[in-house]
């Protein structure tokens, strides 16, 4: 059990092995990072399995699964949520894996949603079981969609996502975009010699709907680090290209704590957004975490720091004494990635920590 008096608590961080004494920290403010940064966005992936094995997410064999009671239970992750929102967290973010495998996602959208200090809830997506769902998520309290689309080619998406359907896919925008599950954010992955002729077509998109169609820099994580070697298209190769076909894009700057640098074609309905995490990271303005599946709070996408939450809570901690230990993630928060030093991470995939 946990000691109730925090100052002599410890609690699993990095490994089950390492501990550290946490410090009590002030409840009365957000939480901030050791560099000023107040973090209030948290991704939380709700299974690490998937209906797809995307080539830049996971290897063609051996991934190894999380057993299931290993997986934070649906207590777990809104006991996790309510400590997060007492620390100032805002905005969530449901990830997997694909999310819309987990059984009891739409009442997890309502329970997220009725959390006080929770403003928006989004969910990441490949949409292959949205056209049943978003209507449930959307009346749940789904404010908004993320969703993945690498290619408009139908034989392109089975080769890339080893088998998915595009139809259905499209489907499940279509219903999404009905149901007003807006703004629509679609997501490409661009790898050279794989998808990368298709962001035109894609990038067109933006000239019929008016969605924000965001292009990707393959990330070197663990299982495709062979992809993402040679594979990694730079933001400025992809903008050029569409400047030669449309001419030059208007410049829509950076949001507040954006992963995307935005730009429209001239005259489009919808938006261009471009996410330069390995040729231009944007970890001065990082405002996110990210709790994996089996209770882990992952502190930067592109390292392998993390804090043991399920440890915490199935040793008896309160919801005081986690949301001591959300804080104290907080302060740990590594200020970027390495990958200009070659200091790669090995810990996990993509998709056991939904980008």
């Amino acid at each position: 059990m946990l000691n109730e008096e925090l100052r002599t608590t410890t609690i699993p961080l990095y490994t089950p092995e390492a501990r550290a004494p946490i410090p009590r920290y002030d409840t009365s403010a957000p939480a901030q990072d050791t560099f000023g940064r107040r973090i209030d966005y948290l991704r939380i992936s709700l299974t690490d399995r998937c209906n797809f094995r995307c080539v830049y997410c996971m290897p063609a064999v051996g991934m190894q699964f999380v057993p299931r009671p290993e997986l934070l239970t649906s207590d777990e992750l809104l006991l996790v949520v309510r400590a997060a929102a007492a620390a100032g967290f805002r905005k969530i973010r449901l990830t997997g894996g694909e999310p819309t495998l987990r059984p009891d996602l739409v009442e997890i959208v309502a329970a997220i949603k009725a959390t006080p200090g929770i403003e928006h809830i989004a969910l990441t997506t490949n949409a292959l079981r949205l056209g049943k769902l978003a209507q449930p998520l959307k009346d749940a309290g789904l404010d908004r969609v993320n969703i993945s689309i690498d290619t408009l080619d139908p034989q392109k998406f089975r080769q890339i996502t080893r088998g998915g359907r595009l139809e259905m896919v499209w489907e499940g925008i279509a219903a999404a975009d009905r149901v007003g599950l807006h703004p629509i954010k679609l997501n490409a992955v661009v790898v050279r010699g794989l998808n990368d002729e298709e962001v035109p077509q894609l990038a067109a998109l933006t000239l019929t709907y008016p969605w924000e169609m965001r292009f990707i820099e393959v990330m070197p994580l663990t299982g495709v680090a062979d992809v993402a070697e040679d594979g990694v298209v730079k933001s400025t190769e992809l903008i050029a290209r569409l400047e030669a076909i449309h001419g030059p894009l208007e410049s829509l700057g950076l949001a507040a704590a954006d992963s995307a640098r935005r730009f429209r074609i001239p005259g489009a309905r919808g938006k261009l957004g471009f996410i330069s995490a390995v040729s231009d990271p944007f970890c001065a303005t990082c405002n996110r975490m990210r709790l994996t599946a089996d209770g882990r709070l992952h502190l930067c996408l592109l390292r392998d720091d993390e804090v043991d939450l399920r440890a915490a809570i199935r040793g008896g901690a309160t919801p005081e004494q986690v949301e001591q230990i959300v804080r104290h993630a907080v302060a740990l928060k590594p200020w970027g990635h390495g990958l200009p030093e070659h200091v790669l991470p090995t810990l996990r995939g993509m998709s056991q920590l939904g980008g």
